[in-house]
């Protein structure tokens, strides 16, 4: 008698091909928006979790790469928006006097790794608002057509060419000074 493939196991199979057909380019993109290896590392993995979940309605519509990358673009602003509140309470707690542990400076390493140069590009790339960064980012690294980065990001075609424009204008002024 012939045994069928529990469906589960054929989402784990072809979340495991999707795992080693796209793992190292997610985890660039996410690294690209947060610049943080383990948060870009951590992003992906969360995507890969939310695609195995709802393989059974996305599998069916052929848009299981894009539903990953949109999760992981999703996933990386949802942990930088996170990390602002983080920061910001940190900052409010720690004058006061009853918060142990909390230290009000950045330990040597992490100063020395912000006063260590970079890249010019990246620095540009960096300093740009995240709708921009993340629009270029999409159409130069991962190589998405306008219409490709509008449904990703969700926004509008014209949205993703004035947010282009706008960042390519400002990454040449930056690149162009002495």
């Amino acid at each position: 008698m012939p045994t069928r493939a529990r469906p589960s196991s054929v989402s784990d199979d072809a979340i495991a091909e999707l795992y080693a057909a796209h793992w190292t380019r997610l985890v660039r993109l996410a690294w690209l928006l947060v610049r943080d290896q383990s948060v870009a590392e951590d992003a992906v993995q969360d995507a890969f979790v939310a695609t195995h979940r709802k393989w059974d309605s996305i599998r069916d519509s052929g848009r299981v790469v894009a539903y990953l990358q949109t999760a992981v673009v999703n996933r990386c602003r949802s942990l930088q928006r996170h990390a602002v509140v983080v920061d910001r309470q940190n900052r409010a707690d720690a004058g006061g006097a009853d918060a142990p542990g909390r230290a009000s400076h950045d330990s040597a390493e992490a100063g020395a790794l912000a006063a260590a140069d970079r890249h010019t590009m990246l620095e540009a790339l960096e300093r740009l608002p995240q709708r921009q960064r993340e629009v270029l980012v999409l159409r130069y690294y991962e190589d998405l057509s306008e219409a490709q980065i509008a449904h990703t990001l969700d926004i509008s075609p014209g949205s993703v060419k004035a947010h282009a424009h706008r960042a390519l204008t400002t990454l040449r002024a930056t690149m162009e000074q002495p």
